[in-house]
């Protein structure tokens, strides 16, 4: 593991209460920045928030609406005196399903959160990012971004879709001081695994669970990306399957 120092910095990480979210809280914590936790679970923010202590700051938050994004924004950036890095983590892979057997309204949530959760914050923060002139997004992408999963129309559309998004947001931002990129972390040891497990659903539902990576190696990549040793990859995404990836963030 690389050592970063992010002592002053301020980061929001959405879907912070289990998985990748919950594991960057610490890790960006443990590198000395102040971490909002946001996510729906009030309880596992709690939690996780008092364990990290002052540095950190509990956020109940539902993505999907953008007055809850709004109102957190800005809870953080009155709390540490600005906001420097924007993790978009939250997201949901339910329903699973074949399409023609799927349930429109659930689908439809699945983009709510998925693709109108990661524009609802980095709505909100591009403001204040470019007036300072700086800011760093992260939006969490998948393999399924870039090819098609049997069973998982929602997710793969919205995570295609959050592709676009980090591009065509890097093309407009990038010369104001933004650095906007994407995650693709692979497969991870989390409760979305185990739910897609239990589909058994297409050939990800059928690998061993020693086949998905801890996700601490996510968080790790997510604090090397802070640095400008990521910057050859803004407007992109970086996955994290890749060896050469893995090098560089200090994980082989």
């Amino acid at each position: 593991m690389k050592n970063i120092n992010l002592v002053g910095k301020t980061v929001l990480i959405t879907g912070a209460s289990r998985g990748i979210g919950a594991a960057a809280a610490y890790s960006f914590a443990k590198a000395g920045a102040n971490v909002a936790l946001v996510a729906r679970s009030t309880d596992d923010i709690a939690e996780i928030a008092g364990n990290i202590g002052d540095k950190a700051l509990a956020i109940p938050c539902d993505v999907s609406r953008y007055s809850d994004v709004a109102s957190a924004v800005s809870a953080t950036a009155q709390t540490f005196g600005g906001l420097d890095v924007l993790i978009n983590n939250a997201g949901v892979v339910d329903p699973i399903g074949h399409l023609q057997d799927t349930d429109p309204e659930a689908w439809s949530r699945t983009i709510d959160i998925n693709l109108k959760g990661v524009m609802h914050g980095m709505h909100t923060v591009m403001p204040g990012m470019i007036a300072q002139g700086h800011g760093t997004i992260i939006n969490i992408s998948s393999g399924a971004a870039h090819g098609p999963v049997e069973g998982w129309t929602a997710y793969c559309s919205s995570k295609a879709a959050v592709y676009m998004l980090t591009r065509a947001a890097d093309k407009e931002a990038r010369d104001k001081g933004l650095r906007i990129m994407g995650l693709s972390p692979g497969t991870v040891a989390t409760q979305m695994q185990r739910e897609i497990k239990a589909s058994g659903i297409n050939p990800v539902s059928q690998l061993d669970w020693s086949a998905h990576i801890p996700p601490e190696w996510p968080a790790e990549a997510l604090l090397w990306m802070c640095t400008s040793e990521a910057d050859a990859y803004l407007g992109e995404d970086i996955s994290l399957r890749e060896d050469d990836i893995r090098e560089k963030v200090g994980l082989v």
